[in-house]
């Protein structure tokens, strides 16, 4: 990677697409490459790439819908997998008709591995850092007793009660959750600040918790079997869009055992662990991962 230390000007924008207005961060001109956070961030996680690839490439990183300084519908159907891969497709089709590479981390990197799945011919390459395959995370949900327990957060956030445990001391539980695993420091005074006030805005919590009430994939609770009642075959949900996946091995919440099995479902895949990383990889080890998708779409 090139160790120039020019700065590459972040910029902000709106576009209204599929119904909704999104904020986007952009950096840099040409090719397109497109970030997609996840939860609870939203474009702020990506500051260090958008500087990176913004030197040779149209860099944007969007406010996923309900995020942040974009629209939040409050009803949990306006979070369905189809509309938030729509939200992508419209958004990418205002800046190329040219594949792209598509570049996202946890709920956004759900999002783009059913957007390659759905249209692998707008994709020149896909990255995705720490967010599992829907076949090997099904799986797990239905029949790994250590991924349901790591997943069990994922009721909380289902719960009616979630808005108000997670707002609570001013989203203490939020922070808590980012700081944990995080190293080098954790959170810093900004980061903490940056966060609450994108949590605050109006409405946001509640639309950031929609994502996962609209999803069919959570653990069993009670006698809800949760994603046990789903069965899933690879045929239909295979990638063919050549993919890098990233992945921090000391993620609490999505083990490492969603990557096996996974060539299954990744025509071209390359899998690069990083035993020290964890969930927060990209803010932990930043110049790496820049590194690595680097290479990755240089190849």
């Amino acid at each position: 990677m090139d160790p120039s230390p020019i700065r590459t000007e972040i910029s902000h924008h709106t576009a209204q697409v599929n119904g909704v207005q999104l904020h986007y961060a952009q950096a840099g001109a040409g090719r397109l490459m497109l970030f997609l956070h996840g939860f609870p961030e939203f474009w702020y996680a990506w500051r260090r790439q958008l500087e990176e690839f913004g030197r040779d490439h149209l860099a944007l990183a969007p406010d996923m819908r309900g995020y942040n300084l974009s629209d939040r519908p409050q009803e949990v159907n306006a979070y369905r997998g189809k509309i938030l891969i729509e939200d992508v497709r419209q958004l990418a089709a205002r800046f190329t008709a040219e594949p792209f590479v598509l570049v996202a981390h946890d709920w956004g990197g759900a999002v783009a591995w059913s957007f390659a799945i759905a249209y692998p011919e707008l994709l020149e390459r896909l990255v995705i850092i720490n967010a599992p395959h829907p076949v090997p995370f099904a799986r797990d949900l239905a029949l790994d007793p250590a991924q349901q327990q790591a997943s069990r957060y994922m009721n909380l956030f289902r719960d009616p009660k979630a808005e108000r445990v997670l707002s609570e001391h001013n989203y203490a539980r939020l922070l808590r959750m980012m700081s944990a695993e995080w190293g080098r420091g954790g959170l810093s005074d900004a980061d903490r600040e940056a966060y609450v006030a994108a949590w605050s805005q109006e409405g946001a919590l509640t639309a950031m918790l929609n994502y996962y009430r609209a999803s069919p994939l959570y653990p069993p609770i009670g006698d809800d079997p949760g994603a046990g009642r789903i069965r899933l075959d690879a045929a239909q949900f295979m990638v063919r869009v050549p993919t890098l996946v990233i992945w921090g091995e000391r993620d609490g919440a999505l083990l490492p055992g969603n990557l096996r099995g996974l060539e299954a479902c990744v025509a071209d895949l390359r899998v690069k662990r990083i035993p020290e990383g964890s969930h927060w990889v990209i803010h932990e080890r930043p110049d790496e991962v820049n590194a690595l998708i680097r290479d990755f779409v240089s190849a």
